[in-house]
């Protein structure tokens, strides 16, 4: 087992590891790692009850906490995950829409057990590295949209 230096822990209610197994099942260089089981009873589980998971991410450590209800996900923290192309932005978002996720805005979804993903393509954040106009122009066609779409993205930096 490796502990790596810095992990990030992510608090579940109860559904660390069906949410590990979900995102190395979707994303590339992701996997399951290590489960471990509660030694004794805590406040929202028993004793042998999955108490962390350790899993990696698109090749980020992290850490699936089943630590009840007691604290909630919320945007202020997401993974941001950069496309290529329209086909690997539709397959994320479907994947974490589709299996019980919900839509947000200018890219953004949560997945089913409240985990905000940025499904962001390449393209977009090249036009707004490039400043100028075609920053702002890529900027207000992705203000308008849920799921971002590659073709208008590109359109509105040629202008």
């Amino acid at each position: 087992m490796n502990i790596h230096k810095n992990t990030i822990c992510l608090w579940y209610e109860k559904d660390a590891l069906a949410a590990a197994e979900f995102y190395a099942a979707t994303f590339p260089d992701s996997k399951v790692g290590a489960v471990f089981h509660a030694p004794s009873d805590f406040p929202s589980g028993k004793k042998g009850d999955v108490l962390t998971v350790l899993f990696t991410v698109c090749g980020i450590p992290c850490m699936g906490l089943n630590g009840g209800p007691f604290f909630k996900q919320s945007e202020a923290f997401s993974f941001q995950i950069a496309t290529e192309n329209q086909e690997e932005t539709d397959r994320y978002w479907n994947a974490i829409v589709g299996n019980g996720g919900k839509e947000s805005e200018c890219g953004w979804c949560k997945d089913k057990w409240g985990v905000s993903w940025q499904i962001t393509p390449r393209v977009l954040t090249d036009a707004l590295a490039a400043g100028g106009d075609e920053a702002k122009r890529a900027f207000d066609a992705m203000m308008t949209m849920q799921k971002i779409d590659v073709a208008a993205i590109e359109a509105a930096r040629r202008g």
